[in-house]
């Protein structure tokens, strides 16, 4: 229910929060938020579950496909949340990508892309680092109980609790998970532009965000294993900063492991950003134009020329025709 809220901040300080700088705070907690529930989902799975003596034992975990689910959907929740605490403000992109697409094809404004780029990383970076304060013990635990390779005292199983790496079958290979982080923002992006075009079957805004989480879980669903489906620059980015800042060292930046990938940090970064303008152009070129099209046609459509409505069979489904449509 709407009320009269007396606001925290008062005078021109209220009033900045009106344009850029507002904006760039609702992407600040919208990312802040996506980052706290989406590395605290997998907290949960790798360090949490198992320390807690949930699991099989103090390392087990991801014993079946099953499990995925608890990452996939905990990331779908974490976009749902944070798209519906920014997007009155911001739009809610809480993804750099999202914000290149749509200067690129939506008239986002240029001038706003690099702040809201940095804002962010920034709430990407700070919603790591909730995460790490508060799962700090568990993480602890865990990498005093593993037996696997460990850097500096922390293991790969912890790292992918922040940020991304490629699976095993890549071999270190670029091209398999550049491609995978392609495909998966262009998917993103072709279902963000469906979701909020209003020619097409447009979803009410209310129910924007919850179908956007969707998207995310269906991704993380049919593309995730690949490469930990990132498809967000800041969302692999800012995590990583703190993973190096803590001293996972080189797992985070430049993003090696030995004999598994090699300098891995960028193609987090720019796989989704060529993806994302991939899949909004793919939109508008197969749906979007095709609407425009409609649209267009409709409105030069002549008055005299819009015949007379042929009535059909009552029990028929469709929708009555008129005389064009013969």
């Amino acid at each position: 229910m709407a009320t009269v809220i007396t606001p925290l901040i008062k005078g021109s300080g209220l009033k900045r929060r009106g344009g850029l700088f507002g904006e760039c705070l609702a992407e600040f907690l919208g990312t802040f938020i996506l980052i706290s529930f989406g590395a605290g989902v997998v907290a949960m799975a790798v360090a949490g579950l198992p320390g807690s003596g949930r699991t099989e034992g103090p390392t087990t975990f991801f014993l079946g496909a099953g499990d995925w689910l608890l990452i996939a959907w905990g990331w779908a929740f974490a976009v749902c949340f944070g798209v519906y605490v920014a997007g009155g403000v911001s739009g809610a992109h809480i993804n750099p990508a999202v914000t290149l697409a749509f200067a690129v094809r939506r008239k986002f404004s240029w001038a706003k892309v690099v702040p809201y780029w940095f804002a962010q990383l920034v709430g990407a970076f700070a919603g790591a680092a909730l995460v790490y304060g508060v799962y700090f013990d568990a993480i602890k635990a865990f990498e005093a109980a593993s037996k696997d390779p460990k850097v500096n005292g922390h293991t790969l199983s912890t790292f992918s609790i922040f940020s991304t790496f490629p699976a095993p079958y890549f071999h270190g290979g670029i091209w398999g998970p550049l491609v995978d982080q392609i495909v998966g923002t262009a998917f993103l992006l072709m279902f963000i532009a469906a979701l909020i075009d209003l020619r097409n079957t447009a979803v009410k805004a209310n129910l924007g965000p919850l179908l956007t989480g969707f998207v995310v879980a269906a991704i993380g669903i049919s593309y995730g294993a690949n490469a930990g489906y990132a498809i967000n620059p800041a969302r692999d980015f800012g995590p990583r900063l703190l993973t190096y800042l803590a001293g996972w060292n080189e797992l985070a930046l430049p993003g090696s492991s030995a004999g598994a990938f090699s300098a891995y940090w960028w193609i987090p970064i720019v796989g989704p950003l060529v993806g994302a303008v991939v899949g909004i152009l793919i939109y508008d070129l197969f749906i979007g134009d095709v609407l425009l099209a409609r649209a267009e046609r409709a409105k030069a459509a002549e008055p005299g020329r819009a015949g007379h409505v042929i009535e059909e069979d009552p029990d028929s489904p469709r929708q009555p025709r008129t005389d064009d449509e013969e």
